[in-house]
């Protein structure tokens, strides 16, 4: 990476840094004699690895503490479609199950969110086997099903994505293929807690981006990002990591070493990636994949999504409850059916931020739950959301929580937008706490899509300008990254879900509410000059 003779990312140099600085100043020592016996058993495989990969195998599997615990047991690859990772998993699991590695019973997971994609490493050592079969024979025992070191009884499995089919285990080292697929950390959880019973515990995570936003492998990524700037200790993960550094740089080819060092040695690679860039440049929206998978850099904005994700994730920030206290709000609700998701919540104008505290509740009964990947429970467990065990949830639920959470900080809500066609539904609990759309209250306003309308360039400016403050909520987090902008033929815009099961939008959609009706905060967010600004209310 140093001589230059390879384009490489910004975190490849950090990366250089990382290490140059561990081995400087730690007492670590490298078992060489190890290391030079796992690297010849590359003679079995079809491949010799690229020096990238010896780096991150060295220091994985034979770099120790002076109390000859592993250094890195957690191994992070984040490189671009093509690249190996595959092979270099194939090659890393063998080496693991022989005596080279030192312990018995070393048992092997590789776990992915579809079978077929977990089976492909494994399936390379199996190939491995058969083409030797003379030799292995008598060291390993195979099976269409299982890999095993008769050395060392270590066995090796590929593993399905249910995660009640893997509890109790005792592995030595588990692998997740294709991180980007996992959308929670149910299967992962649940994978890693076996290990830690044998000695050197390992971990090697392989993946190119994906699709999915604010599941493991962002989190994933932003640690090591945080890692490699020296934000935050590695506690034994060493990151590596691929990608372009800016979109604009796949123009140029010679930067598509840095999401793939593996590029220069692969024609056939490079032939293909010429003819997808192509693709690329003729339709850049039906050829995503080519940034996302190839260069590790998912395009800036998504095409209809509501706001970028990193706008969606500058929302975490934590509610200033002095700021909200004793100030005037407006409350948001929506939902599909009451047999579904509802969302609810409340919203604070202050120095130009927009405060938002919201709750949902989920009918235990919808039909839908078995489709959603996020792991529901967890979130209920963190008080963002509730589950209902009724036939469908009581429409009083959200009215008493918006009164209950508004008494809590001495607000008082002004106003509270709600979708025109499920108004009827909440019209009788609503007025429970004095609030209808009715004349002589006129305190909660039908919201029709040309609100929605009209409110979308501004909710689109308060994204781009982090002017929203949602708190740590996950929940918000998906809605709204659940949320596309719909254009009519006619230019309307509305929000609509970007698939209707699994991806619920109900509580993003209580926020749009909200800021339907959050005009009228403006006239109290100003600060109050001369006392001719005191406006008079009489109730």
């Amino acid at each position: 990476m140093r001589s230059g003779k390879y384009a490489c990312c910004k975190e490849q140099f950090q990366l250089c840094d990382f290490i140059e600085n561990v081995f400087r100043t730690e007492k670590l020592f490298i078992n060489q004699n190890q290391l030079e016996k796992y690297l010849s058993y590359q003679k079995y495989f079809s491949f010799e690895l690229f020096e990238w990969e010896k780096f991150c195998f060295a220091l994985h599997n034979s770099v120790y503490r002076e109390n000859g615990t592993l250094r890195f047991p957690i191994l992070f690859i984040y490189v671009g479609r093509g690249a190996g990772k595959n092979g270099y998993l194939a090659f890393e699991d063998f080496c693991l199950l022989t005596p080279t590695n030192g312990v018995r019973n070393y048992d092997i997971d590789i776990f992915a969110t579809a079978e077929k994609q977990a089976k492909t490493s494994w399936q390379d050592v199996y190939d491995i086997l058969e083409a030797n079969k003379t030799k292995m024979k008598s060291h390993f025992h195979w099976t269409k099903e299982e890999i095993k070191n008769l050395d060392t009884n270590s066995e090796f499995h590929f593993c399905t994505s249910n995660p009640k089919t893997k509890d109790g285990g005792r592995q030595g080292k588990v692998d997740f293929d294709e991180y980007h697929a996992y959308e929670n950390y149910k299967l992962i959880t649940v994978a890693t807690t076996g290990t830690g019973k044998v000695k050197f515990p390992r971990r090697t995570i392989v993946t190119t981006d994906g699709d999915v936003r604010g599941g493991p492998l962002d989190d994933m990524l932003e640690k090591s990002l945080n890692i490699l700037s020296g934000e935050v200790p590695d506690n034994g993960t060493l990151p590596f990591v691929c990608r372009l550094d800016d979109e604009d740089e796949v123009h140029n080819k010679k930067n598509w070493t840095k999401p793939n060092p593996s590029l220069p040695y692969l024609p056939d690679l490079q032939q293909e990636m010429d003819i997808e860039y192509a693709d690329y440049l003729q339709n850049p929206v039906a050829n995503q994949a080519f940034m996302v998978k190839r260069m590790n850099r998912p395009p800036k904005e998504v095409i209809g999504a509501v706001a970028k994700w990193e706008e969606i994730k500058a929302t975490n920030v934590p509610i200033d409850e002095n700021a909200i206290s004793g100030v005037y709000c407006v409350g948001g609700i929506d939902y599909m059916k009451t047999t579904d998701f509802l969302g609810a919540g409340l919203l604070w104008r202050v120095n130009g931020l927009d405060y938002w505290i919201s709750h949902t509740w989920i009918c235990a009964k919808c039909p839908d739950l078995k489709r959603i990947k996020p792991d529901l429970r967890l979130w209920e467990s963190l008080g963002i959301c509730t589950f209902v065990d009724a036939a469908e949830i009581p429409p009083e639920l959200p009215c008493i929580w918006l009164e209950n959470e508004a008494r809590k900080r001495n607000s008082q809500i002004l106003k509270i937008g709600i979708d025109s066609y499920r108004y009827q539904l909440l019209r009788k609990a609503l007025l429970s706490i004095n609030f209808s759309a009715d004349k002589g209250y006129d305190n909660v306003k039908l919201i029709r899509p040309s609100d929605e309308m009209l409110r979308i360039p501004t909710i689109t400016s308060g994204f781009a300008n982090h002017k929203f403050i949602w708190g740590d909520s996950p929940m918000m987090r998906w809605c709204c990254n659940n949320s596309k902008i719909e254009t009519s033929s006619h230019g309307n815009m509305t929000y609509d879900k970007i698939e209707p099961k699994s991806r619920k939008t109900d509580t993003f959609k209580a926020f749009v509410a909200a800021e339907c009706v959050s005009d009228i905060l403006d006239a109290y967010s100003a600060p109050i000059n001369n006392i001719s600004d005191l406006g008079v209310f009489i109730y």
